[in-house]
């Protein structure tokens, strides 16, 4: 398990992949060549994958992503370590901030 900010991201097994992970949407990369995990709505700066790869989005307005790493990846940030991730995948999780209410993704 993996955590750089307020993203998690988990390890899972292959054969416990979801049987739709290949009909999901396909997130697109940036202009930096990048899979964005969060963007940061006040500084800019995004905790991205960098490495070949796809990141699937889930169903729901929170919903987790999946991200294959055939090669394995770098997590990067500009105000954290780098995280190397070995081949594989990765469930991508944000954390979630409670508000009486409602629920809302963590602002970075």
């Amino acid at each position: 398990m993996y955590r750089q900010g307020d993203v998690l991201i988990v390890p899972v097994a292959e054969s416990a992949l979801p049987p739709h992970v290949g009909d999901g949407p396909k997130e697109p990369r940036d202009a930096r060549g990048r899979l964005v995990l969060a963007l940061g709505e006040v500084t800019g700066h995004a905790h991205a994958v960098v490495g070949p790869g796809q990141l699937i989005r889930e169903s729901g307005p929170f919903g987790p992503m999946l991200l294959h790493l055939p090669d394995g990846g770098r997590v990067v940030h500009e105000e954290h370590a780098v995280i190397p991730l070995p081949k594989g995948w990765y469930r991508v999780v944000r954390q979630r901030e409670y508000v009486p209410g409602s629920v809302r993704l963590v602002a970075d």
